[in-house]
Parts: C-alpha cells; sequence; structure tokens
C-alpha cells in the first residue's frame, strides 16, 4: 500500500508502507516531519500495520483528522480510494504499483496548416518533430540540438513543484532564454477569467489588438519578422522608442483552450526570430501551459480539500452545540435526533432545565442549508443558553429572542421557533409557537391532535408580541416536535412526506421508546426519499409521558 501525501503548497510525494509503523507531525522526530503546517499537531497522526493491512489513529492531535469527510475517533481499517485529512496535509492510498510500469501520457494536438498570411505560421507539434527527423544541413542540426536542450531544461525545471504565480516567471525566464530573446511577458486569464500581465521582462509594451484576438481565438502562433513593416505596430510610439523589430506571439494553449499567451520581441541590434524559433516557442508554450494549468487546478483541489476540513470540523462543533443526551424528568422519556442534509445545517433543539425544576424544549429551522444557515443557528442556540438564568415563560422568551435577533437578521432572513416549557409536576406544556410546524400529540387512547397556536417567525420584524398556550399531557401520551425537513421530505415522484403520513406513522408507535420512534420515523422519511441523504436539515423531539 502506498500514500500519495499532497501539501498545502500541492507539492508532493509518495511513501511505500512496509514494516514498522509511520507518524505524521510537525516535530521532527516524526517519520514524516511538516514542520511548516501550522495545523498540524506536534504528533499529529499514525500508520500502524494490522492484521488485516493497514491502519490510521489520531494522536490526540489539536485540530483532528477527518477520514473520508469524516471525522477520526479510533482506528480506520485503510483501504485504496481512502482520502485523509490532517492540518494542511492530503494523503490518499494508493493501490501498489502494477508490474507494467505504464504510464498514460496525453499528447494534446494543435491545429495544423499553412501559413495565413506572411506574418503568420500556424504550426504543430508533429510538424516540429517531422522537420527535426528530417534536418540534414548543419544549421539544422545546430538547431534541432539547441531545441532539444531548451525543452530538456524546460521539463526540469516546471517539473519541480512551484506555486502558480512563481511558475509564470520561470516560464518566462525559460522562453526568453530559449529563443535568445531580451524582453517578453505572458497574458494569462486571472481567477475572473481577465486576461492580465502575470510575468514581463521589459516595459512599455504594445500588443496589436488583432495579434492578441488571433493568438487567443484562433490558437494561432504568430511570428512578425520586422514589425517596421506592419502598418498597426510600425507607428506605435513604443515600438520605435524600444526599437522592436521582431516579435513571437504564441499561446498558452492546453488542449482546445488557450488560457493566455507568450510576447517575446527583439530590437535592431538582435537577431530577427526565426521560423525554428517559433515552433520551438510553440511547443514550449504547449508544455507550459499544461503545467500551469496542473498547477491551477492542484491549487483549486488544496483549497476544496481545507474548506472540507473546515466544514468537517464545523460540523463536530456544531453537534457540540446539541445536548449530549436526553435529559432525566421523572415520569417523562424524552429524546432528540438531528441530522443536517449537508454538512452543516441549519436545525436545532434544545433542553434547558429551570432552576424551579421546569424543563424547557425548543426546536427552531432556520430558513437555508448549509454553513450561513449554521452561523444563523449557533447565534441563536448562545442566545437560547442565555435565557436559563432569567427563566421566562414561552411567550416572554420568544419575543426577547426575537427582539434581539430582528436588527441584526439579512434582509430575508428568517427562523421558526417552537418554546415550549415542562411542568412535570402537573404534566402541562405552556408553549409559544414562532412559525414552526404545529407539533402533533399521540393521545394514549391512539388518536392524533395537531397543536395549533402560533406567531410570526422570527427575525422579520422586533416588535412581535408572542402569545402564550398550555397543553395537558396525560399519562401515555406522546408529543412529536418536528421541522419541515420530515413532512416537506420528496420522494422520486417530487410529492411530499407530508403531514398525514407523520400522523398515520404516529398512530403505530404503541408504547415505543422516544429513541425508537424516532429511528423508525428515519428510516421511513429516508425509504419515501429514496436515498440514504436527505433533501433538508431534520430534526425531531419525542416527549412521552410514562
Amino acid at each position: 500500500m502506498r500514500l500519495l501525501i499532497t501539501g498545502p503548497d500541492a507539492s508532493s510525494r509518495t511513501v511505500e508502507l512496509a514494516g514498522k509503523p509511520v507518524t505524521i507531525g510537525r516535530a521532527a522526530d516524526n517519520e514524516l516531519s511538516y514542520p511548516n503546517d501550522p495545523a498540524l499537531s506536534r504528533y499529529h497522526l499514525c500508520l500502524e500495520p494490522s492484521n488485516s493491512g493497514w491502519q490510521v489513529r489520531d494522536c490526540g492531535s489539536r485540530n483532528g483528522t477527518v477520514v473520508n469527510a469524516t471525522v477520526l475517533t479510533g482506528t480506520h481499517s485503510l483501504n485504496p480510494g481512502d482520502r485523509i485529512f490532517a492540518g494542511q496535509l492530503t494523503i490518499d492510498v494508493l493501490d501498489k504499483p502494477s508490474d507494467s510500469g505504464s504510464r498514460i501520457v496525453t499528447f494534446v494536438p494543435q491545429e495544423s496548416g499553412g501559413i495565413r498570411r506572411a506574418a503568420t505560421i500556424v504550426t504543430s507539434l508533429e510538424e516540429v518533430l517531422g522537420k527535426a527527423r528530417e534536418g540534414k544541413e548543419e544549421d539544422s542540426k545546430l538547431g534541432t540540438a539547441r531545441a532539444v536542450s531548451a525543452l530538456i531544461r524546460a521539463g526540469q525545471e516546471l517539473a519541480s513543484h512551484r506555486p502558480l504565480e512563481e511558475l509564470f516567471d520561470t516560464i518566462l525566464d525559460l522562453a526568453l532564454s530559449a529563443v535568445n530573446a531580451r524582453r517578453g511577458l505572458i497574458l494569462a486569464n486571472d481567477a475572473n477569467g481577465t486576461l492580465s500581465v502575470r510575468a514581463s521582462r521589459g516595459e512599455d509594451f504594445s500588443i496589436s489588438g488583432s495579434v492578441r484576438d488571433q493568438v487567443l481565438r484562433e490558437r494561432a502562433a504568430l511570428l512578425i519578422k520586422d514589425a517596421q513593416f506592419e502598418q498597426a505596430l510600425r507607428t506605435r510610439e513604443s515600438i520605435v522608442a524600444q526599437r522592436v523589430r521582431s516579435i513571437l506571439a504564441v499561446p498558452l494553449q492546453t488542449n482546445e483552450e488557450a488560457i493566455g499567451l507568450i510576447y517575446v520581441d527583439n530590437g535592431t541590434t538582435y537577431r530577427p526570430f526565426s521560423q525554428e524559433d517559433l515552433e520551438l516557442l510553440t511547443v514550449m508554450a504547449n508544455v507550459a501551459a499544461i503545467r500551469i494549468e496542473h498547477a491551477r487546478l492542484a491549487a483549486i483541489e488544496q483549497q476544496e480539500k481545507l474548506m472540507q476540513l473546515q466544514l468537517a470540523q464545523a460540523s463536530e462543533i456544531q453537534q457540540g452545540l446539541l445536548p449530549p443526551g436526553s435529559p432525566d424528568v421523572e415520569g417523562y422519556e424524552i429524546a432528540g435526533f438531528n441530522v443536517p442534509c449537508w454538512t452543516v445545517g441549519g436545525d436545532y433543539y434544545d433542553f434547558l432545565p429551570y432552576p424551579d425544576g421546569r424543563l424547557a424544549l425548543c426546536i427552531a429551522d432556520v430558513c437555508g442549508k448549509g454553513l450561513p444557515a449554521a452561523l444563523m443557528m449557533s447565534s441563536l442556540q448562545a442566545r437560547v443558553q442565555m435565557l436559563v438564568e432569567s427563566a421566562p415563560p414561552p411567550a416572554a422568551a420568544l419575543t426577547a429572542l426575537n427582539r434581539n435577533v430582528a436588527p441584526r437578521f439579512p434582509l430575508g432572513r428568517f427562523i421558526t421557533v417552537f418554546f415550549g416549557v415542562l411542568d412535570p409536576s402537573r404534566g402541562v406544556l405552556e408553549y409559544a409557537n414562532a412559525g414552526h410546524n404545529y407539533p402533533l400529540l399521540l393521545r394514549a387512547n391512539g388518536e392524533v391532535e395537531r397543536i395549533r397556536g402560533g406567531g410570526l417567525v422570527l427575525g422579520l420584524a422586533p416588535d412581535v408580541q408572542y402569545a402564550a398556550h398550555e397543553l395537558l399531557l396525560n399519562p401515555g401520551d406522546t408529543l412529536l416536535l418536528y421541522s419541515d425537513g420530515v413532512t416537506e421530505a420528496p420522494s422520486s415522484t417530487g410529492e411530499f412526506f407530508g403531514e398525514h403520513r407523520l400522523a398515520n406513522y404516529l398512530k403505530t408507535v404503541g408504547g415505543s421508546s422516544g429513541i425508537e420512534v424516532i429511528r423508525q420515523l428515519l428510516d421511513r422519511v429516508r425509504a419515501w426519499f429514496g436515498a440514504p441523504a436527505l433533501s433538508d436539515d431534520l430534526t425531531v423531539v419525542v416527549v412521552r409521558r410514562r
């Protein structure tokens, strides 16, 4: 088994696992040390041989280890295709190399053709190599040797792992050296798709718009032997001032796309460029463009890996904000469950014991999904927790929460909240509802009631006053609180699970425990949806009076 370890700068190394354990961390005495990765712990993780192969174990690291988007607890048996995130490292688990040692090589074709006009030549790698094989004259042999030397040097320089921005300077230096030019620049698309200067030697360049367009749109390689004979160029002040005579402009081409161009020129005291220079620079630009694209994609992949790691850590933090277990209330069984449809979500539930023995129950659903909803949920959770000290009744609690969050929420954002306070001794639940789904109550006789009474969602207007309602829970009654991830789960035809199916299910639970009620409900919703993942965050709270 092998590991492909990619660092934060997109550099990578392959490590063979054989025999002894391998530790990874910042400390120098690790088998694999990465002292410049601040997100790694000194001793972050360990790879150990086991009876079935190899396993990975987190060494109590500060930021944790993620395996296949799941935070690692205990050990995980490694299989080819597994992906491990530790600090800013990405570790891919690979099979042993095959005996054939074959490599996949992609040759990028270029459009072939003859001279379109006197100053324009369209070439291809096949044409260049063909000319090198057929060259018989001494100058051709010398030219071929020069080209081979330049390409070997380019291969050596571009094979090293450099950040994307450093690549452009390296490529320009290689281009100038290969064709013996004194000035040049590289224009390439930035992250916004805008053509911009990425490297330059010299200043005050004037490039014809038609030259730029032909190189980029037609992927043509241009040789202008004498700019003084080009009407569009010879009157330009910079051309005259810099005494520019000979110009090369070739596309940075990957597959069928030109991502930029290399431009070089020479003055009157230098030799004019030749067709051989054009062909050499065309091939070199093609190699450079592939390397640029590889570095760009590697940087994007690294950013995505870091984002996945951060989301996994955010998910762990968010789950830590939910109740660690069910509250112990004599005569009652209370349980809750939450599962986000993405890594993090906007649903929330909580159990808040009041000092006088009552228990506050809260379930909420933030408008939207993902990270924005998770941030709003965390803000709400902090404010709900602060209510415990003052132990307000439900209506006052929602009124205070709304007054606090409404001025701070972005336009169009809101939260639905059901807030209840259970008096266990009397079996009375006093509650207020801010736009949340109406709870369902299964009576001991098997009848299901819809618990009405509500108000405006939180966050739209700061001066809303919420009304209080009461509900009596008799022995044997079961109260179900839920988010719309349950009732609005769609089937393959787009039909919602609906409140009526939820009510029918509730009639079948009988004397099941709260945990069993939640588990069976989740199975039914997933079966209805037709996939293990859900289309929305799902939260359920069950309160059952024994």
